[in-house]
């Protein structure tokens, strides 16, 4: 396996690189399929904040889904463990949800963990009176100062199967996970709801009217 150490803003000294790379070794007691370790090591300086002046974030890769966690602490050593805390807890998580499919346990299967929520969500739009001062932000038309978009993302995908999906919400550490179902076609999402219980919801744009430029 090997382990990659760089950092942002930060020297990264022999004694620390040493640290994490026997520290990564557990990981492979967890999860065989890693073929990569990639430790970053960000330092901002932030002086109202100074126990999130050090991120760290640690991402796996391997044969199997990416697998991501990070943690912000005063230290960058201190920082590291948090990160390879919840690294492991998901990875812990991850096999455990496998076991439980697989009927190791005895919960609800999968097919009842799962709840299809086929209520449509609709937004008015605003007054001629609101939409005086309206402009754009990340592509969507907003009036005032709000709604307010720190961060936008896109990744490349393929289709998935809705067991897939869960495994790579567990195995990045979110709660929620945005996928295109292989089955039906449709834009899906899976999220968390207690223990080994989740929920999905998926838009159906079979009636959809794309809007003319």
């Amino acid at each position: 396996m090997d382990v990659s150490v760089t950092g942002r803003h930060c020297h990264i000294s022999d004694d620390f690189r040493t640290h994490v790379i026997d520290r990564m070794t557990s990981i492979e007691k967890l999860s065989e399929k890693v073929i990569r370790v990639e430790v970053q090591v960000s330092a901002y300086g932030n002086k109202r904040q100074p126990e999130e002046s050090a991120r760290v974030e640690i991402t796996l890769r391997g044969k199997g889904p990416v697998v991501r966690a990070e943690a912000q602490a005063q230290e960058k050593l201190a920082a590291f463990e948090q990160a390879l805390d919840r690294l492991r807890s998901q990875l812990r998580k991850a096999a455990d949800r496998k076991k439980v499919h697989r009927g190791n346990h005895a919960p609800k299967s999968l097919r009842e963990a799962t709840a299809l929520l086929p209520e449509q969500f609709s937004m008015n739009g605003s007054s001629p009176e609101e939409e005086s001062d309206t402009h754009t932000v990340a592509g969507i038309q907003v009036t005032g100062d709000g709604p307010l978009v720190v961060r936008e993302k896109e990744h490349r995908t393929e289709p998935m199967t809705l067991e897939r999906a869960l495994d790579e919400m567990e195995l990045v550490g979110h709660d929620f996970f945005l996928f295109v179902d292989a089955a039906s076609g449709k834009p899906s999402v899976v999220y968390r709801r207690k223990a080994y219980d989740y929920g999905v919801i998926r838009l159906d744009l079979s009636d959809a009217v794309v809007p003319t430029a």
